[in-house]
């Protein structure tokens, strides 16, 4: 059981104030106010019904705030000011990679010659940019020990999809209907989510009692289901940031079996220039290249999930391929008869492309090596600070993040969530919670290689002071958080019942869906 953390371990960690509330923008409307001024066009002005009859039309003007600019302004920089982001401090999210973005990758990205271009524009005029993508592939098909590359997929789980559509390319140009993709039970969640999406059905493998994949339970799942398994997919370091030992027998007794093997690279930051998903038997590999390379996360918007694969797919790619046809000049190409076809509009996202283009040049293949020997320093530093607290479910050296379990919490009444909780109230963003679900009270944390030593022990000092407040205090976690915007919610009734936009006097009530 996890000794009591004494608070003098703690030095310098202690809860900030809380802020003020927020009014919504609608709050703070005003009829009458108006956050522009336009000039009059001399045009008379006219009914809408009547410059467009027998068109459906609202049936009263939509209700828009009515806020002076000045409002506006000081309503959306309040806001900005209650995000939290890798830079606003340290992000140890376990599994997502939330590095900090370097700011010159965005200005090479916003420089005239490419941030203007324009998808339709003639090849001859585009030979710049189409060489960096070039350039950019090659770079990643190096790092990943592969042959080919495509920058089409939008996303990390984009790019899931567009390998197993390969896969089943490739198993359909000879003849064979595999249904079986491979999964181990520390899955990311995208992992069986692509496999159906792509019409296969998975099947999960498990782990054995050092956190790998279980070799026996491979060998005989294998000798059961020989010639209808079309691939395992794969994390290496797996997501309990352990490094699977046994891959490349595992690699050989699938391919024995017919399937190939796929590489979630979610976990690529651990092993740059030190392994190759290639060397170890992978035959598709996917980059996310905002965990791996420092494109911005996005929330929710442009990113990019490159694909690099053995020669064998190389004919499945999605069109069009970019193929080079002299020095310095490039085209597109669309003929391909064995091409899964397009996978989104036009090329990628280059933006995010020319961002991971600029990562990679400015580090080189030693700097690149350095990033996941920092990654891999920085866990173990903090694992070393705070695994006395907790269970170590699996006593092995860990990589670029790891899984600790807040089980002995529990004789105090308290849960990972409620220590995710009142780590808010320190200022610090918790780590990933309940994930791998093999893991009970799982804390998931990866610190990246981004953070100095100096954020590292501020992490470690609120983990030890927040523990220790569990023992003396476990109610004060049990109601975290105290000084954020908004205290602890019922994220059932939050799920069930979501309040997404501002009600009015006299709208129907919302419908509310039993618990």
């Amino acid at each position: 059981m996890a000794e009591t953390p004494q608070r003098a371990e703690a030095a310098g960690a202690s809860p900030s104030a809380s802020p003020a509330a927020v009014r919504t923008i609608y709050e703070k409307s005003r009829p009458g106010r108006r956050a522009y001024s336009l000039p009059h066009t001399g045009v008379p002005e006219a009914a809408l019904d009547e410059l467009f009859p027998g068109v459906a039309l609202r049936g009263r003007p939509a209700r828009l705030p009515e806020v002076a600019e000045v409002d506006l302004v000081r309503h959306f920089t309040e806001l900005s000011g209650r995000d939290y982001g890798v830079e606003t401090g340290a992000y140890p999210l376990g599994s997502c990679t939330m590095k900090y973005n370097p700011k010159v990758n965005e200005r090479v990205a916003a420089l005239p010659g490419l941030r203007g271009l324009h998808p339709y524009e003639p090849e001859g005029l585009v030979q710049g940019a189409l060489e960096l993508m070039d350039t950019l592939s090659l770079w990643l098909a190096e790092i990943a020990g592969l042959a080919r590359t495509t920058l089409q997929p939008a996303a990390g789980a984009h790019g899931e999809l567009t390998g197993l559509l390969l896969v089943r390319a490739y198993h359909e140009d000879r003849g064979s209907d595999p249904h079986l993709v491979l999964i181990p039970d520390t899955a990311h969640g995208t992992n069986p989510a692509s496999v159906v999406m792509a019409g296969y059905r998975p099947a999960t493998l498990p782990s054995d009692a050092r956190g790998g994949i279980d070799l026996a339970a491979v060998r005989a799942f294998v000798a059961d289901h020989a010639g209808d398994i079309a691939c395992l997919m794969l994390t290496n370091p797996n997501t309990l940031g352990l490094f699977e030992t046994d891959i490349v027998e595992v690699a050989q007794l699938v391919h024995e079996a017919g399937g190939l093997l796929y590489y979630d690279g979610a976990n690529s930051n651990a092993v740059l220039g030190r392994s190759r998903p290639g060397d170890m038997g992978f035959d598709i590999v996917h980059f996310n290249t905002h965990k791996t390379f420092s494109t911005p996360h996005g929330g929710g918007g442009p990113g990019a999930g490159p694909v690099v694969v053995r020669d064998i797919l190389e004919p499945y790619l999605p069109v069009p391929v970019l193929k080079k046809t002299g020095a310095h000049r490039y085209t597109l190409d669309y003929d391909r008869p064995r091409s899964i076809g397009k996978m989104r509009s036009f090329y990628g996202n280059f933006g995010v492309l020319v961002r991971a283009y600029a990562y990679i040049r400015g580090l080189g293949a030693d700097g690149l090596r350095e990033v996941s020997d920092a990654a891999v320093l920085n866990a173990t530093y903090v694992m070393a600070g705070i695994g006395d607290l907790f269970e170590v479910p699996y006593e092995r050296p860990v990589m670029h993040e790891f899984v600790l379990s807040a089980e002995p919490l529990r004789q105090h009444g308290v849960r990972a969530l409620d220590l995710a909780k009142r780590l808010l109230d320190y200022g610090v963003h918790p780590p990933t919670t309940y994930f791998p679900l093999i893991v009970k009270e799982a804390l998931m944390v990866e610190p990246t290689e981004t953070e100095s030593k100096d954020d590292l022990d501020a992490l470690v000092a609120a983990v030890r002071a927040v523990v220790g407040e569990a023992h003396t205090d476990p109610e004060l976690l049990r109601t975290a958080p105290h000084t954020m915007p908004v205290g602890r919610l019922d994220e059932v009734a939050a799920a069930r019942n979501p309040v997404l936009r501002q009600r009015f006097p006299g709208d129907e009530p919302a419908a509310v869906r039993p618990a």
